[in-house]
């Protein structure tokens, strides 16, 4: 139980830490992601515990997770296509 709460500790670090230091919106996404994962392995981790039965929390949070990926994928597509980078640095105006 220990093990998997400091792998789900260490994914946070790593994922906020990503977050923090690069500029660029593909790895925000990554981030993120890693942020999420780490929030569902200590859903699992103390569904486990608590209730051995329930683990629909875990599930729900995998859904949201997929469906942020694919609106925030989206976006980066319609960034690229128009501006032709995904640095962050460098989006300094908003156009129509």
């Amino acid at each position: 139980m220990h093990f998997f709460l400091n792998i789900g500790a260490l994914l946070f670090c790593t994922g906020l830490a990503m977050l923090l230091t690069k500029r660029q919106a593909v790895m925000w996404l990554v981030g993120i992601e890693l942020m999420l994962n780490a929030a569902n392995i200590n859903l699992v981790v103390f569904s486990r515990i608590y209730n051995p039965e329930n683990q629909i929390f875990a599930i729900f949070v995998m859904v949201v997770a997929v469906a942020e990926a694919c609106i925030i994928l989206a976006l980066f597509l319609m960034l690229y296509k128009q501006y032709k980078h995904t640095n962050i640095d460098q989006l300094n105006e908003l156009k129509h």
